[in-house]
């Protein structure tokens, strides 16, 4: 999805600076088309912005989808006569508004996996139960030993702040402090390490259920 989209911009057409002052005339003259090119022609800033940020793919695109809002914005509250650039005053409001969507995300909690463990099975399936048969005993550890085979193979961040949220009841806090990262980068580790652990289990998964 993100590449099919960065080849659609690359067939977006760049405005000279005359142009472009022209436009911004029309726009304030309440020109809609010419507002809808000025729009087109700074979605690519809206993507540079949003893949400086270096999240997964789906995280990328809903970080454009925000930084478009922004873009929009900065347009409503643009004065052309002032001589500004726009791509510098609507940088700052395109990046704030990622960054809220970011924060709103990270004040969640920790990132919401519906009661599911980060391979997508319940924390009980993994628990043996004193009731359990033998071979449920046997299947639930041989899941376990999956999952800890597919944490090995994490970059060594994202490893350890799974590590601590699961299977030593951290909190995130506490494992952004161990680390020395912000508790925002944190659930950004969190939710890139899990994206990675169920691509891995997935085959897996769905042949053991």
């Amino acid at each position: 999805m993100l590449q099919s989209y960065l080849e659609e911009l690359r067939k977006t057409t760049l405005l000279d600076r005359e142009e472009e002052a022209e436009l911004w005339k029309l726009a304030a003259d309440g020109d809609a088309s010419a507002h809808q090119k000025l729009m087109t022609a700074y979605q690519p800033l809206v993507f540079k912005i949003a893949v400086s940020f270096q999240l997964p793919e789906a995280d990328t695109m809903e970080l454009i989808q925000e930084g478009m809002i922004g873009l929009l914005e900065a347009a409503e509250n643009y004065d052309y006569t002032r001589g500004v650039a726009f791509s510098l005053f609507a940088s700052y409001r395109i990046k704030g508004c990622m960054l809220d969507f970011l924060k709103k995300d990270s004040d969640k909690g920790m990132i919401s996996l519906d009661g599911k463990t980060f391979c997508g099975m319940a924390m009980a399936d993994l628990l043996a139960s004193e009731k359990a048969s033998p071979a449920e005993i046997t299947e639930r550890q041989l899941l376990q030993e999956k999952v800890a085979q597919a944490l090995h193979r994490l970059p060594e961040k994202e490893q350890r702040v799974l590590t601590g949220m699961y299977l030593e009841d951290q909190t995130a806090q506490s494992v952004a402090d161990n680390i020395n990262v912000s508790l925002g980068y944190v659930y950004r580790l969190q939710k890139q390490g899990v994206r990675r652990v169920r691509g891995m289990l997935s085959r897996f998964i769905h042949d053991f259920r």
